[in-house]
């Protein structure tokens, strides 16, 4: 294999792990937010709130736990760290080749 073509693999899984890191990083926010009881009524957090939904409308409301923040903690940091592992496991196997 040559130079050229690791390089390329290597800033190909580079620029994954970047966006799982992101996306990670907008659902561990918003969870944040929601802990500290944020000012929902700010842009700022509008917009945070709405790119964590699309990231984990899939799971945002996966767990029936009593508690608002249980279910918050649980569907949105289920949600960060699938982004996480797998992320970062196809950024790693693209390093490899």
């Amino acid at each position: 294999m040559s130079y050229r073509s690791r390089t390329g693999a290597n800033q190909a899984g580079t620029v994954i792990a970047i966006v799982a890191d992101v996306m990670a990083l907008f659902l561990g926010l918003w969870i944040l937010m929601y802990l500290l009881d944020a000012n929902r009524g700010n842009e700022f957090v509008q917009f945070v709130h709405d790119v964590a939904r699309w990231l984990a409308g899939w799971s945002y409301d996966l767990f029936t736990f009593d508690e608002a923040w249980a279910r918050v903690v649980a569907g949105y940091g289920l949600a960060a760290v699938v982004y996480l592992f797998v992320g970062h496991a196809i950024a790693n196997r693209t390093h490899r080749h």
